[in-house]
Formats: structure tokens, C-alpha cells, sequence
């Protein structure tokens, strides 16, 4: 796929990877942008920037935990934009500092992981994917993780609704790749957004490679979308560790628990 001339629509788009997505599909001669954030103002401010530099840009304040919300970003994108050619179902959630996120953590932490980290990529399917069947084309982007194919040690809350995140996407790209629609699934490592800012994230994940700007997941974004693969993984290790986990997944345990122990917090 090649974003010249494409409708796009990014969600958690007010800063972090969703920020970088934007202007990078603005650079790249996006016909229309719908961004939408929890922070409505904020990525308001982001879509006059770029309407100003040129690429129509809507912004909207949204809840992606809300269907109704996800619904209404659709139909905005349309009535504004024209039909939409790539829904980037960005919005994550991890745990934030003091925040218990193992199995003890509050049923609202795991309640909200999964409503944003999984139900909202169920919602942005429900809400685009009639219109693109209805054309034959369309391209859905979800942001994972690479903790949805391997592991992020101490939060287990995220882990898990990452793997699904991972595994609803595969779902999208079986059932619906014969009739003309795309899926990727973005598996970055670490990168440096208000989401890993605690030294204590940014510790773990270093631990497996370097931390990333989200101008350069941008980029691999760009390309992956271009390529049309499924996985999109910024560190390419990931790759590797995925199938050593595969190959041998109590050896990859027993690796994962000793770096864990070396992690200085």
C-alpha cells in the first residue's frame, strides 16, 4: 500500500508512535487524515498543524473504548475525508508507575487493558471493515507489541492483551485476505514515549535492544505498509527471539528469567 492519495484514520494519535504516523503520512501526500485522541485538544492542535502544512487533517476527541466513539471516527473520516483506505488502530494502554500489573493487579487494570489494547481493534474492524468489503480494498493497521509475540517481564496485564491483539489481527488477515483486505501488525520493542518514560520500563525493556524513536517506527511502518506484510517489526531481532521462544520455549524461559534477575531498576 502507498499512503499518496490514501484516506487514513489513527487513533492515539496526540503524541508517541500516533504522532509520528501522522506527520509522516502528511509528508508522504496523504490525501486526508482523521486523528483521534483520549486528548482531544491536543491532537486537535496536531490536525490544524498539518491542515495548515497542507494535508486536510480532521481531529477528534475520542474514547476508542467506546464503540459508539470508534463508530463516529468512521463517519467522520467519510463525511469529511472520503472512504477510508487505512484505519491505524494505534491507542495502548501499559501499566503507568505504582500500578500493580501482575495477576494481582485491580480487575479495573486488567478491565482496561483489554478494552483498549484488544476490544478497540474489534470496534475499528466492526466500524471500517463493511465499507472496505463493500470496495474490495482497505488496509487495517493494529500497534501491538512485541510483548503480544514474546514477553514484557513485570506486567503481565499488558502481555496478555497484546498476544491477543497479535492473534485478533491474524484473525482479520485469514478471514478477509482473499476479498481484497490488508492487515499489519506493528510489534515494536522499546520506544521512547510518555509510556515508557519510568526508569523502571525503560530498564526491562532495554534489556532486549535499543529503545526507538517514533519517527523510526514511522518509518518501518511506511515501508511495512509498502511491502504489505503482516508483521511489522521495527527491531528486527524480534524475529529472532520469536523463533528461538518456538524452537525451544523452556530454554527462552529460563534466558528470559536470568535477564530479568540482571535488571538494575
Amino acid at each position: 500500500m502507498q499512503i499518496r492519495g490514501s484516506v487514513v484514520v489513527v487513533t492515539g494519535a496526540a503524541g508517541g508512535i500516533g504522532a509520528a504516523l501522522a506527520r509522516r503520512f502528511a509528508a508522504d501526500g496523504a490525501r486526508g487524515l482523521l486523528l483521534a485522541d483520549l486528548d482531544g485538544g491536543r491532537v486537535e492542535d496536531l490536525a490544524q498543524e498539518l491542515d495548515r502544512e497542507g494535508c486536510h487533517t480532521v481531529g477528534v476527541g475520542s474514547d476508542v473504548t467506546r464503540e459508539s466513539d470508534v463508530r463516529a471516527l468512521v463517519e467522520t473520516a467519510e463525511k469529511h475525508l472520503g472512504p477510508v483506505d487505512l484505519f491505524c488502530s494505534n491507542a495502548g494502554r501499559g501499566s503507568v508507575p505504582g500500578e500493580s500489573a501482575g495477576f494481582e493487579a485491580a480487575n479495573e487494570v486488567w478491565q482496561s487493558c483489554w478494552d483498549v489494547n484488544v476490544m478497540a481493534h474489534v470496534y475499528a474492524a466492526r466500524a471500517v471493515l463493511p465499507g472496505m468489503l463493500r470496495r474490495g480494498r482497505g488496509y487495517l493497521l493494529n500497534t501491538a507489541s512485541a510483548a503480544g509475540l514474546l514477553q514484557m517481564p513485570g506486567d503481565a496485564a499488558y502481555t496478555a492483551t497484546k498476544h491477543a491483539a497479535v492473534a485478533f489481527a491474524e484473525s482479520l488477515a485469514v478471514t478477509y485476505g482473499d476479498q481484497g483486505i490488508k492487515v499489519s501488525a506493528l510489534c515494536p520493542q522499546g520506544v521512547r514515549t510518555a509510556m515508557t518514560a519510568d526508569p523502571s520500563v525503560e530498564a526491562r525493556l532495554s534489556l532486549f535492544g535499543a529503545m526507538l524513536t517514533p519517527e523510526q517506527i514511522a518509518d518501518s511502518v511506511v515501508e511495512g505498509l509498502a511491502e504489505e506484510r503482516f508483521l511489522i517489526l521495527p527491531h528486527p531481532e524480534v524475529a529472532r527471539y520469536e523463533q528461538g521462544r518456538a524452537g525451544d520455549r523452556d530454554a527462552w524461559l529460563d534466558g528470559l528469567r536470568g535477564a530479568v534477575r540482571t535488571t538494575v531498576v
